[in-house]
């Protein structure tokens, strides 16, 4: 009777993650662009981009915004790059270039270099962009029709991460799936206040909020801004929310498994506080929702459970792949881009074990 309990523990997972209220297998929380809305008054918006060692796409950025709509200003935080980022960006209209300052100690540079620009924010409300991240037409217009409409203080957008190689396919999709996963949208743009999520490549946030949250100093040493800043702007009594986007287009090439791994060690273990149980609790729980419904196929008496938790898992899956236009197929693979990342996890605890915290755009930050 044990043994039996034990195998159905993965099928009731899986059948458990289809059938819970806040669905977070679901694609339902999203925005797209809209072509026709390209000549809405975007003046009440200042758009703050750091920027480090970008000429390669920040052009295509700014590009991006212009065709957002009239009034929008634009500032560049230059943060220290040793190419022609700023040369570029100083080109486009209603675009000022900052020179950031250098990184004080116990800053991350992102937000280092959006406490610099948040000094020339003088609108009722700041869209946070990376540099990497370009806008469709029309895509400013219905994001800020949500924010009016749902009465929100903060909403960001998830962005599509470019897929231009097997790797991208199999790891990219699965990355914005699990983390759907541990942070349900439904949970983090409800009232709960356990839950707070934001994609921080595209936030737009009320400059009021963002000063009573105590933006950006407050979280200056933190590696998952986004969330960190969703939490607060949330604690501070703020309504957030967070949804997909096709217009929301990430121009970081990727490619390969090194860069995507690069990707996820960076914080992956920062986002287990970097507890060494934890990770040994996540390990166990991949082991026993990947891993045993194959062993379970092997046995005469729990093949069945073992197809039903494959089949829900799969299943569980289809609805982000039906998002992002890619074939079905691919829900095959879930349990092999599982053990990539658990493997990028133990990389990013390994890393932090030998003194690496962190290390991104040519920079090391120490544990």
């Amino acid at each position: 009777m044990l043994e039996w309990m034990a195998a159905s523990l993965p099928a009731l997972m899986w059948l458990g993650l289809l059938f819970v209220p806040w669905r977070p297998w679901s694609t339902r929380e999203r925005i797209e662009a809209d072509p026709l809305a390209t000549h809405t008054d975007l003046s009440e918006i200042t758009v703050l981009i750091p920027a480090r060692n970008e000429a390669d796409v920040i052009g295509l950025t700014l590009s991006g915004l212009q065709a957002q709509g009239s009034g929008l200003q634009v500032v560049v935080v230059d943060d220290q790059s040793s190419d022609d980022t700023a040369r570029i960006a100083a080109t486009y209209p209603n675009t000022r270039v900052i020179s950031g300052q250098p990184l004080p100690e116990g800053w991350a540079g992102k937000l280092w270099a959006l406490e610099q620009g948040r000094a020339h924010v003088h609108t009722p409300m700041t869209l946070l962009l990376d540099a990497d991240i370009q806008l469709q037409p029309g895509l400013l217009a219905p994001l800020l029709a949500h924010k009016r409409g749902e009465n929100r203080q903060f909403v960001s957008l998830m962005a599509d991460l470019r897929r231009t190689s097997f790797w991208d396919r199999l790891l990219l999709p699965a990355f914005v799936y699990y983390f759907k996963l541990i942070y349900p949208f439904a949970l983090s743009n409800s009232g709960f206040r356990h839950v707070a999520a934001a994609a921080g490549g595209c936030v737009l946030v009320d400059t009021e909020a963002l000063r009573r949250a105590g933006a950006f100093a407050s979280l200056r040493n933190a590696l998952i801004d986004d969330c960190t800043l969703a939490r607060q702007v949330k604690n501070a009594g703020y309504r957030t929310w967070l949804g997909l986007s096709r217009g929301v287009v990430s121009l970081r090439p990727y490619g390969t498994l090194r860069s995507i791994h690069d990707m996820v060690a960076r914080s992956a273990f920062t986002q287990l506080r970097y507890s060494s149980g934890l990770l040994l609790a996540v390990t166990a729980l991949f082991v026993l929702a990947y891993g045993l419904p194959f062993l379970l196929l092997g046995s005469a008496a729990t093949w069945r459970l073992g197809a039903v938790a494959l089949v829900a898992m799969m299943l569980s899956y289809l609805p982000m792949l039906r998002y992002y236009r890619m074939r079905l197929a691919w829900a095959l693979l879930l349990p092999v881009s599982a053990l990539l990342y658990l493997g990028m996890t133990w990389s990013s605890a390994i890393r932090y074990w030998r003194g690496v915290r962190s290390r991104w755009k040519d920079r090391t930050y120490s544990t």
